[in-house]
């Protein structure tokens, strides 16, 4: 039996937690588990999608709180949460010390202007390109930021999603 099909057995407090590990939102968590069973990884992805973009900014929120901050490693979500966040920013942390005070600088400048962390879904990318990325988003209206920090949130999931679900 595949691990879906196991997921889709579970009692709901047991379905949860994997859920909060690839999304920090309770409401996306119980969305999501409340629409099983889902026949296959893509149906899953698919419902995945329509339920992070009907959820409110709240929420998002609660997600993005659940992020360390690029270059530092201590998340606040599930234990799975941060060995995952550690996975996605490894090559990014091969960066010069140099490099990781900027980007910790420019994190700071960027939560005090937008009131949140910098999401960026970072798998594969180096810490030039993620505080290039960075750099460009500072300037951003918070109102669009939001809608940027979110998709990339919705990229950040659909890739926990695959990895929890092919492990």
């Amino acid at each position: 039996m595949s691990l879906l099909a196991e997921w889709n057995l579970l009692a709901v407090d047991e379905a949860i937690p994997p859920v909060l590990a690839c999304c920090g939102s309770r409401a996306f968590a119980e969305r999501i588990v409340a629409a099983r069973p889902y026949a296959e990884l893509d149906e899953l992805l698919r419902k995945a999608d329509e339920v992070w973009w009907s959820l409110g900014e709240a929420d998002w929120l609660e997600s993005f709180a659940c992020h360390p901050r690029i270059g530092e490693s201590r998340a606040n979500g599930p234990r799975q949460f941060s060995a995952w966040s550690q996975e996605e920013q490894s090559k990014a942390k091969a960066a010069t010390t140099a490099v990781l005070d900027v980007i910790a600088d420019k994190n700071r400048e960027y939560e005090s202007r937008h009131g949140f962390i910098y999401i960026v879904c970072a798998s594969g990318r180096s810490a030039d390109e993620l505080l290039g990325i960075l750099e460009r988003r500072i300037g951003n209206s918070t109102a669009a930021e939001i809608q940027e920090a979110a998709e990339q949130q919705r990229q950040i999931t659909n890739l926990r999603l695959r990895k929890w679900l092919m492990l």
